[in-house]
């Protein structure tokens, strides 16, 4: 178990936290990042909607917010929430696997507290481009989410 990491599931989704542990000690070993405190919250559509609105102003649903406490790239200290509703609905669209798709928003979590941006279009492609990479690596590891 990777000290200082909480996860929560309020959704119907069987999820198997140890498996999320176990991928978040290999994104901290490839990033060599430590973790001060982090919680990542598996939510639904509805729960999300009301976070989204709150601190980001849209009142729409979205598959992931990050919250970003460190001043600091490589410690992390934050939150962050995957609707579990919006993941399905986009591993459905993308035609990809719903592990995979989780384990991407849990890397693109990880990628905006290290600082990554994806407002404007060079900002995106230089964190997909890292998003990506990290998906092709742990797509195929033992690690299974669900």
């Amino acid at each position: 178990m990777v000290k200082n990491l909480s996860i929560t599931n309020s959704t119907r989704k069987a999820l198997k936290k140890r498996e999320v542990h176990s991928f978040v000690h290999l994104l901290i070993a490839e990033l060599n990042v430590r973790i001060k405190s982090l919680s990542i919250n598996f939510v639904t559509e509805k729960q999300i909607i009301p976070i989204n609105n709150e601190y980001l102003g849209h009142n729409f649903s979205t598959d992931i917010i990050t919250f970003n406490y460190s001043e600091e790239n490589y410690t992390l200290d934050g939150e962050i929430f995957i609707s579990l509703d919006d993941a399905s609905f986009n591993a459905s669209k993308y035609k990809i696997d719903l592990h995979n798709e989780v384990l991407r928003l849990i890397i693109h979590g990880f990628l905006h507290m290290l600082g990554y941006n994806d407002k404007l279009s060079k900002e995106k492609r230089i964190m997909k481009k890292e998003e990506d990479r990290l998906v092709l690596k742990y797509f195929n590891s033992l690690i299974k989410l669900f």
